[in-house]
């Protein structure tokens, strides 16, 4: 028995279907596909910028950043002329004071009863010449009258000569122990701030001990380390740029001093380098020493050009075929334009609509 007529119609309708899904997953039926082994070029979707600049090929000066720290011109260090309890500390640090001011007073008890005994020991000695004085005078009458000997008379000269050393001394150890008293109120030796404060009350001051730690002069110099490869290039005199991080900027410094002696462990060399006033300069800032070693070849890009997402740098730049976005890995800042490290080589046209960086 035959197929009815509609069966060979469904069977030829599911036979050109198979074709047709076949021929389409092959591509055949679809039109604007890219053949095999070429690229499509992407589509022009960046917009033109509404202002651009050319990325320039320059010469900078390489530096070498030589670390070092801030610390005042003149720094003076307040220490203990004798061993006592500090009863009161009457400054913190970064007081201002002036010459003479007190700053720490200590126990003067013992102090106190030795100057006493002192003028004691005094008292007696002025006694005992009077004594000797009135007896020198009566034997040096008698050996006039005859009622005294030579040897009488010398005697009371020797006495009264003893009596003379032993007031000396007497007045000797009074002001010894007036000094000794004077130095448990430790004054300022001259005018300035306080840096450093290294006792409070209750601790035992010793002589020779640091109590305080004072910047008598408002002029800063950075201590910086140089390499030893690096030192024949720095001369006294010279003028050098100094970073100071903290405060973004650059200022001019002056060589002032140079260790002539090597760190034997860093193999680095002190040089001083006196700062001008400057706003914001404190002793302890970190800074860094730039010492020119040559120039080299760099890209410079504006700012404004590059587009930062994420952890991610690039600029948008022009090509024959549009504006495209391009990788870029950058460096240092110089003045409104910064270092292209990698992703340009210069004279390319770039979109100025990127935020600063």
């Amino acid at each position: 028995m035959q197929n009815p007529w509609w069966k060979r119609l469904f069977m030829l309708l599911g036979a050109v279907a198979l074709v047709w899904l076949i021929l389409y997953s092959g591509g055949f039926l679809v039109t604007g596909k890219v053949p095999p082994g070429k690229e499509s070029p992407p589509p022009d979707t960046e917009p033109a910028p509404k202002a651009t600049a050319r990325a320039q090929q320059a010469e900078l000066e390489e530096y070498f950043d030589a670390v070092g720290t801030l610390r005042p011109r003149t720094e003076t260090t307040v220490e203990a002329q004798v061993s006592g309890r500090v009863l009161e500390v009457k400054v913190r640090s970064g007081d201002e004071v002036k010459r003479g001011q007190l700053l720490v007073l200590l126990d003067d008890r013992r102090y106190q009863a030795q100057l006493g005994q002192a003028r004691q020991g005094l008292a007696a000695a002025r006694a005992a010449l009077q004594r000797a004085r009135s007896e020198y005078n009566r034997v040096k009458k008698y050996l006039a009258g005859q009622a005294a000997t030579q040897r009488d008379m010398e005697r009371a000269r020797e006495a009264l000569l003893s009596a003379q050393a032993r007031m000396r001394q007497a007045e000797k150890q009074v002001e010894e122990a007036a000094i000794a008293l004077g130095y448990t109120r430790i004054k300022a030796p001259e005018s300035g701030q306080v840096v450093r404060r290294l006792v409070e009350p209750g601790d035992l001051a010793l002589p020779g001990k640091p109590l305080l730690v004072m910047q008598t002069g408002r002029a800063l110099r950075l201590e910086a380390l140089v390499r030893e490869g690096l030192i024949h290039q720095v001369r006294l005199g010279q003028t050098y740029d100094v970073s100071i991080p903290a405060l973004g900027k650059r200022i001019k410094g002056r060589v002032e001093e140079i260790v002539p002696s090597a760190d034997p462990m860093t193999r680095t060399f002190l040089v001083k380098v006196s700062l001008p006033p400057e706003e914001g300069l404190y002793s302890g800032m970190f800074g860094r020493l730039l010492v020119p070693v040559g120039k080299h070849k760099v890209v410079l890009a504006p700012r404004r050009a590059i587009i930062r997402v994420g952890q991610l740098e690039m600029v948008r730049l022009k090509t024959p075929k549009g504006w495209r976005r391009v990788y870029v890995t950058t460096g240092r800042r110089v003045g409104d334009k910064v270092e292209v490290l990698s992703g340009l080589r210069g004279g390319e046209l770039l979109a100025l609509e990127g935020s600063h960086v």
